[in-house]
């Protein structure tokens, strides 16, 4: 187990905690679409923080849990573009305005922060108790591959069973009041869409929960790399969204590359069930000794390729498919920015 000095694991979520609590701030105080440079210049500096960060524990840890936190980092932030893309769709779906987009991010962030905690504090004493867990968790992550590769995020437009309740059981205006969820009219109470939007977000949150803690334990058990790669892959999506702006729809292929990263770490976490396997009805309770234990700079190699694969074969093809209709891929893609001209067709 990995023996980091109490000052550095104290300090860095000192330290992140300030940084979460600044961005906020930074939101309600000053509310705007913010520019493509602007944008880009913050997903840099948490990308650089990130890094930075792995240095620390290269240089106060060791090689192995380093390249366990870029490899669980890694994992997380494909798995939270993939959210970032759900977010995309609800906020268009209930037509968010665009000054109230950043409210609106910075809530679904802050929900999936609290929920992903509460899951890496049950899945770390799930796997410190019962060993077999790793067996249902590559499963899990198995099966949630192949719902990858089969769904299609454009073509589900249902809504959750919670939202459609809460249409039929509270009382809604059709406009928003800023990010309130309630607001009065002609002396009478009601909720805004605000209410239904918050709600679409956190159920979100929770399935993707669902997906990547038992995806990032099948990289690392350390509870503190879980939560700070947790952390780190949610910094800065934000600005991530209004970054990549409409070319995040144009990453067709983004989806197999992350069922791709799923299914990998499916079959890690099944080899290391069988490597310490303890149940009695599968090699009579003995480890299956020739189980492979695939390492973690395999790992990181694999989740790497996976999406620089993805990312590219995505690329190439959107650029192909705006060429045949006479356009250049840049030229179509529309931006949430407030720099980025406006262009028709």
């Amino acid at each position: 187990m990995l023996q980091l000095p109490l000052w550095f694991e104290v300090g860095s979520l000192v330290v992140l905690t300030l940084i979460l609590i600044g961005d906020l701030l930074l939101v309600l105080k000053r509310p705007h679409v913010p520019s493509f440079k602007e944008s880009t210049l913050w997903v840099v500096f948490y990308v650089v923080l990130a890094l930075i960060f792995a240095g620390l524990m290269y240089v106060l840890g060791d090689a192995e849990h380093a390249g366990q936190f870029l490899a669980g980092w890694l994992t997380e932030y494909s798995l939270s573009i993939d959210n970032l893309f759900v977010f995309v769709i609800i906020m268009a779906r209930f037509a968010v305005p665009r000054k109230l987009q950043q409210e609106v991010l910075m809530v679904g962030i802050i929900i999936a922060l609290v929920l992903r905690g509460v899951f890496i504090l049950l899945g770390a004493s799930l796997i410190e108790n019962f060993s077999w867990i790793f067996y249902i968790f590559g499963a899990w992550l198995v099966w949630t591959a192949i719902q990858q590769v089969r769904g299609d995020h454009e073509d589900d437009d249902s809504e959750t069973f919670v939202v459609r309740m809460l249409r039929k059981r509270v009382n809604l205006t059709d406009e928003y009041d800023g990010v309130k969820v309630r607001t009065t009219i002609d002396g009478k109470k009601f909720f805004t869409p605000m209410l239904i939007v918050f709600v679409a977000i956190g159920t979100t949150d929770l399935l993707f929960a669902l997906d990547s803690i038992p995806a990032i334990f099948g990289i690392t058990q350390s509870p503190f790399i879980v939560f700070t790669a947790n952390v780190f892959a949610l910094m800065g999506l934000r600005q991530l969204y209004f970054l990549l702006g409409g070319l995040l729809e144009r990453l067709e292929y983004l989806k197999y590359g992350i069922a791709f990263i799923l299914a990998f770490i499916g079959v890690k976490l099944v080899f290391h069930a069988m490597h310490v396997n303890e149940l009695p009805f599968i090699n009579g309770g003995e480890h299956i000794e020739w189980a492979p234990e695939i390492s973690t700079w395999m790992s990181l190699g694999v989740i790497l390729g996976a999406m620089a694969v993805a990312t590219i074969a995505s690329l190439i093809k959107a650029r192909h498919d705006a060429k045949q209709r006479g356009h250049k891929l840049m030229d179509e893609v529309p931006h949430f920015t407030e720099d980025a001209p406006h262009r028709e067709g």
